[in-house]
């Protein structure tokens, strides 16, 4: 029975459905009985839809990938470089549209990337990083093949997570990295789920990341950036929310820890895994300006 019912949480976890049906709240906003529901059926996840538009004048970018993606490339004059933004967990490139802007008025171009299964990307798959590496290094290629020498990439969550493994498996060197909120494995991310629906960890843990990673073609205890962490020597900013409830402080201070370059942690007070402009803009810009200038 725990097989089947982590078989089924693992699929509904990592497959998104029709865009239209309604997504399953957060824990935290569950009652007793939709819990118990969730904790046996698992989540209802429509795959994210674009909601807005970027304000300034964009072109539509389509990539070839490990599956087609779409991204949106915003250039500005005499830009200072290009920062390429990649979205969290059950989002998509028009989520990252605020941070953009914010990019933009310091005076950088911006590329914003639909991971495959999100938006106008190809699919209805996600891999909470793993195989979204390879659009990262994708994104990468292609602006750096503009001419473009100073690439920055900045992802928020899986988006981090997704920057991380992909400067583990490849030699590409981008000027630096801002990454917000990167769990520190696959299996810790898991547990932390089941944690904010207030159910014990052991066995299901486990047994729902060993079928999710059958599912989708990788070992998913493997899946630990905090061991990417060890091979990345470019310069990085480490952002946190102190009040996460998806990542613990630990797992923050070992990723950071083990970053081999230049390197600057800054956690959020009052803050939880959310963005991080809404309760903490003119920090978040002055956080970001101060590392930027630094490179």
């Amino acid at each position: 029975m725990a097989n089947i019912i982590a078989f089924i949480h693992a699929y509904k976890f990592t497959h998104f459905i029709e865009s239209g049906s309604i997504k399953t709240k957060s824990p935290e906003k569950l009652s007793s009985l939709e819990k118990v529901k969730t904790l046996l059926l698992g989540v209802h996840n429509p795959k994210p839809k674009n909601t807005k538009y970027p304000p300034q004048k964009y072109q539509t970018i389509k990539l070839k990938s490990n599956k087609k993606i779409e991204c949106w490339l915003i250039k500005n004059e005499k830009a200072k470089g290009t920062i390429i933004l990649f979205h969290g967990y059950g989002a998509e490139k028009s989520s990252m549209i605020d941070k953009s802007n914010e990019f933009i008025k310091l005076g950088f171009s911006t590329m914003l990337v639909d991971f495959m299964g999100s938006g106008n990307s190809e699919g209805n798959q996600t891999t909470i990083g793993y195989k979204e590496a390879e659009e990262v290094k994708t994104s990468f290629d292609y602006i750096q093949q503009t001419g473009e020498k100073n690439i920055y990439l900045f992802g928020t969550s899986m988006g981090a997570v997704a920057i991380m493994k992909c400067l583990n498996d490849n030699p590409i060197k981008p000027k630096g990295i801002i990454i917000e909120c990167p769990f520190g494995s696959m299996y810790k991310t898991v547990c932390a789920r089941f944690i904010k629906m207030k159910a014990p960890t052991f066995p299901m843990a486990g047994i729902l990341l060993f079928w999710g990673g059958i599912q989708n073609g990788f070992w998913g205890f493997s899946h630990n950036p905090t061991e990417y962490a060890k091979n990345i020597t470019c310069p990085a900013l480490l952002l946190y929310g102190e009040k996460d409830k998806s990542v613990s402080l630990e797992e923050i201070n070992q990723i950071y820890k083990n970053l081999k370059g230049f390197k600057k942690l800054h956690i959020y007070k009052e803050t939880g895994h959310e963005n991080y402009l809404i309760k903490n803009k003119a920090e978040w810009i002055g956080n970001i300006s101060d590392f930027l200038k630094k490179q």
